[in-house]
């Protein structure tokens, strides 16, 4: 995997404030799967955003693109509040803003073809294109992420799992899109399929400057591909910090752990590296106490973390840290 730098725009393109996406499941029962989450994303950079499944993290990348409405809190595009804009100004957004999923069986419609499937989104957003040029159009996004014009025709249950992610990637492209969320894009595909599609993902970013919020559990390559990186536990983030610095220094003990567990291929290292094990369960995000969420499974909480919610505060420039400790 070949390192290129790229420039990134010091001007949030996205931002979440104070988000929060609540689902009422009874009268009493209330799961909050985003709680006070807030970050942005800048022009240009691809943002990594990891935790355990369940954490909050795809419907975090949901609430952005619009999929859901936050139950509370705001999401900012390009400086506006998405919820106040106009018609018009709603389908400009969709066109902006993409989505990548991360089921690659589930997410494409078996009853189309693969041509259907990457012009559906431009016959809707760029409606002056003729069926000739969406076709032209389809066949040079196609080739831009190594398939073929004598794909357009087949169906996709007729493709490998990478093939159809790479078809999902073709189509979230077709609309010209300035950002996209990754949504653990690779995580149903095989190893040896994973950094192609990574490099791929990368290579586009470089040649169509685009922005990523990239969601993933594989923390190697969330340091390989990200700017800077976001670690969320039960609905709130607990880091920040740009990748270099968080995998050099992480000061949460969440964050501590989770690192600790990347393989290491070199078996010397492996020895000598302390794996630091967290005991416990996740607690239920179901009407979670007001406290630091990661208290039940700390090794050094203390009675403020059981009583108190932590702080975001920023312990160096950039690193952001939720936690009393701290």
């Amino acid at each position: 995997m070949s390192e290129e730098k790229k420039v990134v725009t010091p001007e949030p393109l996205i931002q979440a404030d104070d988000l929060c996406k609540f689902f009422q499941l009874s009268r009493k029962a209330t799961l909050k799967a985003v709680n006070h989450v807030t970050f942005n994303v800048n022009k240009g950079e691809t943002v990594g955003l990891v935790g355990e499944s369940g954490c909050g993290k795809s419907t975090t990348g949901r609430c952005l693109v619009n999929l859901y409405t936050p139950t509370s809190g705001h999401v900012y595009y390009k400086g506006r509040d998405i919820q106040t804009f106009s018609k018009e100004e709603r389908m400009k957004f969709h066109s902006d803003v993409q989505m990548i999923f991360q089921n690659p069986y589930a997410s494409l419609n078996p009853r189309m073809t693969v041509g259907e499937i990457v012009t559906e989104g431009m016959k809707l957003h760029h409606s002056k294109l003729s069926s000739a040029e969406c076709q032209q159009k389809a066949e040079a996004l196609l080739a831009r992420v190594g398939l073929n014009k004598e794909h357009m025709n087949r169906f996709s249950h007729e493709f490998s799992g990478g093939q159809r992610q790479r078809i999902g990637i073709a189509r979230a492209l077709s609309v010209d899109p300035e950002f996209i969320v990754c949504d653990e894009p690779i995580s149903a595909l095989d190893v040896s399929i994973q950094a192609q599609v990574i490099n791929m993902l990368k290579k586009l970013q470089q040649e169509l400057g685009l922005t990523y919020l990239f969601i993933a559990h594989d923390l190697s390559v969330v340091k390989y591909i990200s700017d800077r990186v976001i670690v969320m536990y039960l609905g709130t983030i607990v880091e920040e910090a740009p990748a270099d610095e968080l995998y050099a220094h992480p000061v949460h003990p969440y964050t501590q752990a989770l690192l600790s567990a990347i393989p290491v291929a070199d078996p010397r290292v492996t020895k000598a590296k302390k794996r630091i094990v967290i005991k416990g369960e996740i607690p239920s995000p179901i009407n979670p106490k007001e406290c630091c969420q990661f208290t039940d499974r700390c090794p050094y909480a203390t009675d403020r973390c059981r009583e108190e919610v932590p702080v975001r505060k920023e312990i160096e420039a950039g690193h952001f840290v939720s936690c009393h400790l701290h």
